[in-house]
């Protein structure tokens, strides 16, 4: 059997002597192609740490593309369905983008710099894509993903720790905003953003300041209960906060090889997102003709009956089968059994009434539940901390 070479080996992130001497478990996972740990010491007190004190999660494998020139507004509207002329300078704005057919390929966040400069950051690899549509533009995509280093420094004690930093006034940044500072000499970025649901940040460093980083945030929140967490605890916080994660609630489009398989932004609950007046966008036809005569199916959000996660489960209703469960989990803070699930128009308005057709194992036996479950509106979890500015104290 060959021995792996350097081309099929895993990544390692500029963080990665601290987080693997922090991984305790020695439990690690593939993200982009590098190698991140799915827990750190333990999932459910990694998960607490990220809503009662600061949970420090490695978010460096995010593909990061800097855009910029004379026509790079003009370049990332035409890409993206929301309007990116109302993202003003220093801050960041969620968004989506379509193919042609009007299906999602990916969402992510868009930072502005200043008029002709922004950021890009991406789940999915997106270099071919971004390249094809800057023909015609007077505009520059340079993947920047090696020359940047992420952490997302999430939960009530954040702010008071990368105050204690050095990021001065960091209580007055508002939600979506950036701020600008220097550590050891280096430029850091903060953004008020995070995939928690909670009050949080995001910390962006060249990658030779990624070890003093972490050193000295770790060293600054002893007293404040700071603990890294990995990927699983991610996961029970952004189901808890009702984000989507692309390949696990949607198909990016260009990855399907199966008709039907791909949805539309509307399909998944973004149709906020899609901005019919501003000039012409990636499958703005397209999307046009869905507004006018309706969406397929509908995500929707559910509360079911007990504490089985109903996860890849079926959604049921007087006994047909009319949609499946992307993500699930018992969400320790909110105290509830939440499942995403896609469903058959026109089932899944608030408050319908469906079951959940659960599976699980107990000692090698498998157990078939039936679970009722109701559409609700929104996600329950959602603290007021996220959004106070100032942020809060602690």
């Amino acid at each position: 059997m060959s021995s792996p070479t350097r081309d099929t080996m895993l990544l390692k992130t500029p963080f990665h002597s601290r987080v693997e001497a922090a991984c305790a478990l020695n439990d690690w996972g593939n993200w982009m192609g590098y190698t991140t740990p799915n827990a750190y010491f333990d999932v459910e007190l990694e998960y607490f740490a990220i809503r009662s004190t600061t949970g420090v999660f490695d978010l460096s494998p995010m593909n990061k593309y800097q855009i910029s020139g004379p026509d790079a507004e003009t370049y990332l509207n035409r890409l993206v369905t929301r309007d990116i002329t109302k993202i003003g300078i220093n801050r960041v704005g969620y968004a989506i983008w379509c193919n042609d057919a009007g299906q999602v390929l990916d969402d992510g966040t868009i930072f502005r710099f200043s008029d002709n400069e922004f950021r890009l950051c991406s789940y999915q690899r997106a270099d071919d894509w971004l390249a094809w549509n800057s023909l015609g533009f007077d505009v520059t995509v340079e993947n920047v993903s090696t020359d940047i280093a992420g952490l997302a420094v999430q939960g009530p004690t954040s702010c008071t720790i990368l105050t204690l930093l050095g990021c001065e006034n960091l209580n007055q940044l508002k939600p979506f905003g950036m701020a600008h500072y220097e550590f050891e000499g280096r430029p850091l970025m903060v953004s008020r953003t995070g995939f928690t649901g909670d009050l949080g940040y995001e910390v962006w460093v060249p990658p030779e300041s990624a070890e003093a980083l972490w050193d000295q945030l770790f060293e600054l929140g002893r007293d404040y209960l700071i603990k890294p967490f990995g990927s699983h605890a991610l996961e029970l916080a952004r189901i808890e906060a009702g984000f989507l994660q692309a390949n696990t609630d949607f198909m990016p489009a260009e990855e399907v090889v199966r008709v039907g398989r791909t949805r539309n932004p509307f399909e998944l609950g973004l149709g906020w997102l899609v901005d019919f007046n501003k000039p012409l966008f990636n499958g703005r036809a397209a999307l046009a003709t869905v507004q006018e005569k309706g969406s397929k199916y509908r995500f929707v959000l559910l509360d079911v009956d007990g504490n089985k996660p109903a996860e890849h489960s079926f959604i049921m209703k007087n006994g047909k089968v009319v949609g499946t469960v992307t993500s699930a989990a018992w969400c320790p803070t909110a105290k509830a059994n939440l499942a995403y699930a896609q469903l058959e128009m026109p089932h899944g308005v608030v408050g319908d009434k469906l079951i959940a057709e659960i599976y699980y194992q107990r000692e090698l036996h498998w157990t078939q539940l039936y679970a009722p479950c109701k559409v609700i509106e929104a996600p329950i979890f959602k603290p007021a901390r996220r959004w106070q500015t100032p942020a809060p104290p602690h």
